[in-house]
């Protein structure tokens, strides 16, 4: 069965994504489609990029490396909860994601994000990241706002319509996972 990762992209205390994803992994949970699993970078304690050698060698030294390229790699796909931070994904997103290259590939990706403005400018840019990467991402996306999807900018609390807009980032991630079977098999 397809393996899709919803990925918790912040590890701020206090954080919102963490009520986000769980929200994505309870509509997840209810589909046929695929089997889901809730994967939180904080868990992985990564530090800044410490890998000598660049991750498309695939050379991994860390063991924290080690066990983050092994979760990622049993994946075909991912859906990334990403919070906005000054016009761009988190930092800590983005150096989860720099550690590796391979388990990447040929793999889907998907989106649900949230800021002022739905989190937009963060998906632009993991959407430049994933093609350098050779993940196709989808074009659905979940976009929420910290003025009308949470009360007091904390308390996640989504519009209806939203959940609309997560079955339709999975509906994707799904079918494009399952495209590209081929490919990662190829390789």
């Amino acid at each position: 069965m397809t393996r899709i990762a919803i990925i918790i992209g912040s590890t701020r205390p206090g954080r919102n994504g963490e009520a986000v994803a769980n929200w994505v992994y309870d509509i997840a949970k209810q589909r046929t489609d695929a089997e889901y699993e809730l994967v939180d970078i904080a868990d992985y304690k990564l530090p800044h990029l410490d890998e000598a050698a660049p991750p498309s060698l695939g050379q991994y030294t860390q063991p924290h490396t080690k066990a983050w390229a092994e979760k990622i790699a049993s994946f075909d796909g991912f859906v990334f909860v990403t919070p906005e931070y000054n016009h761009s994904t988190s930092g800590a997103l983005k150096n989860a994601i720099d550690f590796l290259y391979g388990e990447w590939n040929n793999k889907a990706a998907g989106f649900v994000s949230y800021g002022s403005v739905g989190g937009t400018r963060a998906v632009e840019h993991l959407r430049l990241v994933m093609g350098e990467l050779q993940v196709a991402d989808v074009r659905a996306q979940a976009a929420l706002s910290l003025f009308t999807d949470f009360t007091d900018f904390t308390e996640f609390t989504p519009a209806a319509h939203q959940v609309g807009a997560v079955e339709a980032v999975l509906e994707q991630v799904v079918a494009w996972s399952g495209a590209l079977a081929q490919l990662r098999k190829a390789a």
